[in-house]
């Protein structure tokens, strides 16, 4: 591993694909497959290391698709509806192609339980030997998803490549700066996040949690947001490093995850390290006892 706050270099692509909802139609989810897979060409061919691809790449379910009320209101989901087999092959064939092109995936799809448990809304992080080495699961959910579609899942996901430490988020969890907070106690480096949908302000929001935390954050959404929240990273400044077009077509951006730049030298070297030390309680013995110090109504 290398010294802490010193990561060492790796090259991520980050993805934009379009994203469908209704995964009872098998020929819609095998081209989003053959994108998936497309984009996966692109990003080994601009030499990147690793891939990250936004939530429903596959498939996003709608709830109203899925709904047992639906297809005018919400209820619970019927996961009976999903072409399980053709979204597992679908799922295998990009393994194959990670292992072929010796490139690390990261792929958010619908993880299946054994019933009556809802699935997990998940991210499946494919080696560059093509097997699933974890697997993170979105703890919190949107109510919707909590209460008709997914169980939630339990725990911080990590993994390294090339001696960079990533984490995992998903959905919409860029509203809980307490989960980004927890990868920076993990020693991650990079932060990928995947959703299906974006607001105005969640560009902004990852650009906050990069430069609070102090490392990379990788955004990757549908191509139908890209007008206004295309995909790309974060430098460790809160600064955009790279960001697909912003025109909804599937693209990748990628760049190098290293502190080559003088921006994300100091943040990764200074600030980090120093926010680190400040919360160990080293101002306890510069804390001083001063009656003008106790009376808070003391005159100037």
């Amino acid at each position: 591993m290398p010294e802490a706050g010193k990561p060492e270099s790796v090259r991520l692509a980050v993805a934009q694909t379009p994203v469908r909802h209704d995964p009872r139609d098998g020929e819609a989810l095998r081209e989003s497959g053959r994108e998936v897979r497309a984009l996966m060409r692109e990003a080994s061919t601009q030499g990147a290391r690793i891939v990250h691809f936004p939530e429903g790449a596959i498939c996003f379910p709608g709830k109203l698709v899925m709904s047992v009320n639906g297809p005018d209101a919400v209820g619970p989901a019927d996961w009976d509806r999903c072409q399980w087999a053709v979204l597992q092959s679908e799922l295998a064939a990009i393994a194959a192609l990670a292992r072929e092109l010796r490139l690390w995936t990261v792929i958010p799809s619908v993880h299946r339980l054994t019933g009556p448990n809802r699935p997990h809304n998940s991210l499946y992080v494919i080696s560059d030997r093509g097997g699933v080495v974890t697997r993170y699961d979105e703890r919190l959910l949107s109510k919707t998803k909590v209460s008709y579609m997914y169980s939630p899942g339990v725990s911080p996901v990590t993994f390294d490549v090339d001696g960079v430490r990533f984490g995992c988020l998903l959905g919409m969890e860029i509203h809980y700066p307490e989960l980004f907070a927890e990868y920076e106690k993990l020693d991650v480096d990079c932060v990928l996040f995947s959703t299906s949908g974006t607001s105005g302000n969640t560009a902004v929001q990852a650009q906050g949690h990069a430069a609070v935390n102090s490392y990379w954050v990788s955004l990757s959404v549908p191509t139908q947001h890209s007008a206004t929240a295309p995909s790309g990273i974060i430098a460790p400044n809160g600064d955009w490093l790279a960001r697909c077009p912003a025109d909804d077509s599937p693209s990748v951006a990628v760049v190098n995850l290293d502190d080559s730049s003088e921006a994300a030298a100091e943040a990764v070297t200074y600030a980090r390290p120093w926010r680190r030390e400040a919360r160990t309680g080293l101002y306890t013995e510069h804390q001083v006892i001063d009656p003008r110090s106790e009376d808070r109504t003391a005159a100037f």
